[in-house]
């Protein structure tokens, strides 16, 4: 379904060279819900972007559903584009739109009548439990309710990929946990493949059955994400396993002292 081959991205600076992205390897299965997990300037939002050229890699290839993302000239892109769906960290929803706007912005650029737009609105709405607020804005909405918008407006070409760019990273836990069960749903319901990249390792094993480790631009581990919490391998994986077993000790200790 995706497959990624020697991908490389660069960053040129005033004062250094960043290499975000260092021949980057990977396949993802059509119908899995993938997981790409790092820490913080690992390079995993920029292997995310690349996937639909929001950012131009330097060199290698990515292929999606047979296609040559990396081959394909701007009209090409924009239709291709179509089939890939992006759930953003915050939001980037028009203020000044309805929740309906918002969701047919992306169907009026691609030119359907009218009729089809509201029809497909309504649906997509009712999928992600907001067909109440069609006509509420951005700001009438909760943090939750707003990415039910994103996620909602990303659902509207129909696409074959979701990627989720750290898309609860700035939930609660408890509004976390509805979208990961909305986005499994979705995955159940209509066959999506979707991409999300983590710094959380509960999503991760909440939502995701194969994931990737990306550290310093490469790839150092892929597989079952039952083997990264039971067998890491890298250093990468050890080392966030190792933070959850501290975390979850202290909050063990926390609750018996009653603090």
């Amino acid at each position: 379904m995706i497959i990624v081959e020697n991908l490389s991205k660069t960053y040129v600076t005033p004062t250094s060279t960043i290499n975000a992205l260092n021949k980057v390897n990977l396949q993802i299965q059509k119908g899995d819900i993938f997981g790409i997990i790092g820490f913080s300037g690992a390079g995993k939002s920029t292997l995310i972007r690349c996937l639909n050229r929001l950012e131009e890699p330097d060199g290698g290839s990515i292929s999606i559903k047979g296609q040559v993302i990396t081959d394909m000239d701007k009209n090409q892109l924009r239709q291709a584009r179509r089939k890939i769906g992006m759930i953003f960290q915050h939001f980037n929803l028009f203020d000044a739109k309805t929740v309906f706007e918002n969701v047919a912005f992306p169907l009026e650029v691609a030119g359907y009548p009218s009729q089809v737009i509201h029809s497909k609105v309504q649906k997509i709405l009712e999928l992600v439990g907001l067909s109440d607020k069609a006509q509420a804005y951005p700001l009438q909405l909760s943090g939750g309710q707003k990415q039910r918008v994103g996620i909602a407006r990303a659902l509207s070409n129909d696409p074959d990929v979701l990627l989720s760019d750290e898309a609860t990273s700035a939930l609660d836990p408890q509004t976390t946990y509805s979208i990961l069960e909305l986005l499994k749903d979705i995955n159940e319901k209509l066959g999506v493949t979707i991409v999300l990249i983590t710094h959380e390792l509960d999503v991760l094993k909440h939502i995701c059955n194969k994931m990737a480790v990306i550290e310093q631009g490469e790839i150092t581990e892929t597989g079952p994400v039952e083997q990264f919490f039971l067998n890491p391998k890298s250093d990468t994986a050890k080392r966030f396993i190792s933070i959850l077993q501290e975390f979850q000790s202290q909050r063990i200790y926390r609750e018996g002292e009653g603090i």
